[in-house]
């Protein structure tokens, strides 16, 4: 039986209600509670996804879904499925239709470049990396129709990435979380607050005002 239509109006007031809560401050599910709810067959498309957008290193040998085009982590490594799936998102109960549609326009391009797909894998799992990449920046094409599915799902792969976004910041730098040690993200003062006092010009940006009052402002 083919799967139901995907419910576009639903999904999109689900992207909406997730830009609103991202805003809104930090997810608070912990990691190991955001993807008890999804198949295996959903995880590994939504990680292939993750990993098209942000590349890491292979965790194992035989490991589809992370292609392995480069060294060191990557999106999944950071916890991107995870920041997808988070129960305090509404995106949840989308991300097998989501995947769905991932594995639809794989099979596609699959047929049009007489490509092979391994057998027991999403279908975007199997294709090639340049072609994973090519379906993808298509994916944000002007005239796609779905281009606002794939544009917050990539939002919330990046914040997995640079921001830990699924974690407290404080706890996420002290269990050496892949991302932020990649970018280099500093660490906070020892009373865990972080603060700058070294501006990044490092330099006056104008000459002071001689009437300036003692707090700074303009006489």
């Amino acid at each position: 039986m083919p799967p139901a239509p995907l419910d576009r109006r639903g999904l999109l007031k689900a992207l909406a209600a997730t830009a609103t809560l991202l805003a809104a401050g930090p997810l608070t599910t912990a990691p190991a509670e955001a993807t008890t709810s999804l198949t295996a067959w959903t995880t590994q498309s939504l990680e292939a996804f993750a990993d098209t957008l942000i590349p890491g290193q292979r965790r194992h040998a035989g490991d589809l879904p992370i292609v392995g085009v480069v060294t060191g982590p990557g999106a999944v490594q950071a916890g991107a499925v995870q920041v997808l799936a988070s129960p305090d998102l509404p995106l949840g109960p989308w991300l097998p239709g989501i995947a769905g549609l991932l594995d639809a326009r794989a099979l596609a391009r699959a047929a049009a470049h007489l490509l092979w797909l391994p057998p027991g894998w999403p279908p975007f799992v199997g294709l090639p990396f340049q072609h994973r990449t090519a379906l993808v920046t298509g994916l944000f094409d002007p005239d796609d129709p779905d281009r606002p599915i794939w544009q917050v799902l990539a939002l919330l792969v990046g914040l997995a990435f640079d921001t830990a976004a699924h974690r407290h910041t404080t706890d996420a730098l002290a269990a050496g979380h892949p991302g932020l040690a990649w970018i280099g993200f500093p660490a906070p003062d020892p009373d865990g607050l972080w603060r700058f006092p070294e501006h990044s010009y490092d330099r006056p940006l104008a000459a002071l005002h001689p009437n300036t009052t003692a707090s700074g402002s303009p006489a």
